[in-house]
C-alpha cells in the first residue's frame, strides 16, 4: 500500500497543524459511517520559476463550498483563508509537487438530524501521474454514474465515490486500466475520478453537465481549446461515437490529460502524437508549470 504520511507529516485539523500520526477523529461521526462529507481534489506544482504555485486555487476551494453548502453540512472558512494555510501546510512539509486534500467532515451523529457545525483537514502527499505516463486501455463499466434525482451530483461528496471504486476496481480486475461509466439512460458519462472528452475531424466532444461532476479540469481544457482555437461541443454523448472517435482522453486534477490506447479494446483512427488531444494535453503540462513561453508557441503553431 502507498504511503501517504510518515513520523513527520504535518496536516491542518480544525485550525492547528498537527503531526498527522497523531492526529484523531470522532469514530460517531456521520462521515465515517454514511459517507456524508465533501472533499477537494488540488494539485500544487513547482513551476518553471521554482515558485510553489496550487492550480486553480479559488475555484478548488470555492467548489468545496459549493458541495458542503449543497449537502447542508455548515461551513464557515473563506477561500482565500484556506488557500494560505494550504501554503502553509505545503511549506511545513516540504512538498511542492503535492496533492492536496481538503475534507469538510461532520461530527457524532447517528441520527439523519441537521448538524450545527463542520470540522475540516487538509492534508497533503506527494503525488506523480496518477493514472501513469502511459495511453490507457479504457472499458465501459457495468456500473452507472448515481441519479442526479438522487443525489447532488455536483457536489463532490465523499459518498459518492463509492461508485467509482466499484468501477475502477471492476475495470483492473478485467485487465483494463480504467473504466468509463454510463448515466441512467446509458449514454456516456465520466470516469470513476475525470471528465471525458473524444475527438473527430480535428473537434473536441465532452459530455453535458447534469450527469457528470463538473470538473475544474474540464473548464480547463475548455478555455484551451478556446485559446487555441479548438472547436469544442458539449453534448448527449453514446458510446458508438467513442468507438469511431479519432481519439480520447480523460482529464481531472488527479488524472490531468490522459490519452486513451483503446475503449472495449477497439483501438482510434489517429496515432496520439497526431491529434489535437495531444495539443491539448501538451498545453495542459504547460499551464500547470506557467511554462509561459511553450504556450503562447502552441498558440502560434495552431494558428
Amino acid at each position: 500500500m502507498a504511503s501517504y504520511y510518515n513520523e513527520n507529516t504535518v496536516l491542518y485539523l480544525n485550525g492547528a497543524f498537527v503531526k498527522a500520526s497523531e492526529a484523531k477523529m470522532d469514530y460517531y461521526s456521520q462521515s465515517f459511517h454514511y459517507g456524508y462529507s465533501v472533499f477537494e481534489g488540488i494539485r500544487s506544482y513547482k513551476t518553471v520559476n521554482g515558485e510553489t504555485k496550487i492550480f486553480k486555487a479559488v475555484e478548488h476551494y470555492d467548489r468545496l463550498k459549493i458541495s458542503a453548502q449543497s449537502l447542508n453540512l455548515p461551513y464557515e472558512w473563506l477561500t482565500q483563508e484556506l488557500i494560505d494555510i494550504t501554503y502553509e501546510l505545503l511549506a511545513k512539509n516540504n512538498l511542492q509537487n503535492a496533492y492536496i486534500r481538503p475534507v469538510v467532515y461532520a461530527p457524532a451523529n447517528m441520527s439523519f438530524n441537521l448538524n450545527t457545525e463542520s470540522f475540516l483537514v487538509i492534508e497533503v502527499w506527494e503525488m506523480g501521474a496518477f493514472l501513469g505516463d502511459k495511453l490507457l486501455r479504457v472499458m465501459t463499466s457495468s456500473f452507472q454514474r448515481p441519479n442526479p434525482k438522487g443525489f447532488k451530483i455536483h457536489a463532490k461528496a465523499a459518498g459518492h465515490y463509492v461508485n467509482s471504486i466499484l468501477a475502477s476496481q471492476e475495470a483492473k480486475g478485467l485487465g483494463f486500466d480504467e473504466a468509463l461509466l454510463t448515466d441512467m439512460n446509458g449514454n456516456v458519462a465520466e470516469g470513476p475520478g475525470a471528465n471525458l472528452f473524444y475527438e473527430k475531424d480535428g473537434k473536441l466532444f465532452t459530455p453535458s453537465l447534469g450527469n457528470i461532476l463538473p470538473g475544474i479540469t474540464r473548464a480547463t481544457v475548455l478555455e484551451l481549446c478556446d485559446e487555441l482555437n479548438i472547436p469544442v461541443v458539449e453534448k448527449t454523448i453514446v458510446k458508438e461515437e467513442v468507438y469511431g472517435a479519432d481519439a480520447a482522453f480523460f482529464c481531472g486534477t488527479a488524472a490531468e490529460v490522459i490519452g486513451f490506447e483503446s475503449y472495449d479494446n477497439k483501438s482510434f483512427a489517429l496515432k496520439w502524437e497526431n491529434t489535437v488531444s495531444k495539443l491539448i494535453q501538451d498545453a495542459y503540462k504547460n499551464l500547470i508549470v506557467e511554462n509561459k513561453e511553450a504556450l503562447v508557441d502552441e498558440v502560434i503553431g495552431v494558428e
